[in-house]
């Protein structure tokens, strides 16, 4: 019988700081829900990985720059930027104590166990927006992979995150020429207008075709030097 045709079996159900929290396997497959919105699952990891790989591309070949990845989901995003050794310090911010669980002790931690003994990464808990407004270290590049894009956020006060005010936190957090990249279920024309309103450079979407459906996206855009 195929994964996509087995009964999804929760694992573990936790009420998190922003609701519930659901890890469940269906079939090979592991998934994130969040208040009951589907988040994400282990089936590919193709466009978490371009987020990582579109960033470190756009920095021109800035020799071992950092980064901050907001959101650990599944871990796609960390294991492919502790997998390539040109990356600095990794940074991951993610605000569910339940998810960071998940990758220490539980099923999640065969995607990410070499990734969290690399000793260039750390992990934060903590809600990113407030994380960037309240730190004063800088990165070369900013991942984000909280929602499943600016326009479908997991809840609601996610959506400042993405306001003229929460972008320009998240420039404050990346040094002069370095990379916003966002990734989204979509891609969002309103969004890329959006961040150059937020005084962005270089604002460009790349997309990643799905099996159904609209493709993947992954905004990327260049704080001015």
């Amino acid at each position: 019988m195929t994964a996509a045709h087995d009964t999804p079996h929760v694992l573990d159900r936790r009420e998190g700081p922003y609701g519930e929290v659901v890890l469940r396997r269906h079939g090979d497959l592991l998934q994130i829900i969040a208040n009951g919105c589907f988040l994400m699952d282990t089936s590919d990891g193709r466009s978490e990985r371009l987020l990582v790989d579109a960033a470190y591309d756009a920095l021109d070949g800035r020799a071992e720059p950092d980064v901050l990845i907001g959101g650990l989901g599944v871990g796609f995003s960390l294991a492919h930027a502790a997998a390539d050794p040109r990356w600095g310090r990794i940074t991951v911010v993610e605000r569910e104590p339940a998810v960071i669980g998940w990758h220490r002790e539980g099923p999640l931690s065969a995607v990410t166990a070499a990734a969290l003994a690399d000793p260039r990464t750390k992990i934060v808990e903590s809600d990113l927006l407030t994380y960037v407004n309240e730190r004063c270290a800088t990165f070369d590049a900013l991942c984000l992979d909280i929602d499943n894009g600016p326009g479908w956020t997991v809840t609601e006060d996610n959506g400042g995150l993405y306001s003229p005010a929460g972008l320009a936190g998240c420039a404050r957090a990346l040094r002069p020429g370095g990379v916003l990249a966002v990734w989204s279920a979509q891609p969002s024309s309103g969004f890329e207008e959006t961040l150059r309103n937020a005084g962005f450079r270089q604002v460009r979407t790349k997309e990643v075709p799905v099996a159904r459906g609209v493709p993947d996206a992954v905004h990327l855009a260049v704080r001015p030097g």
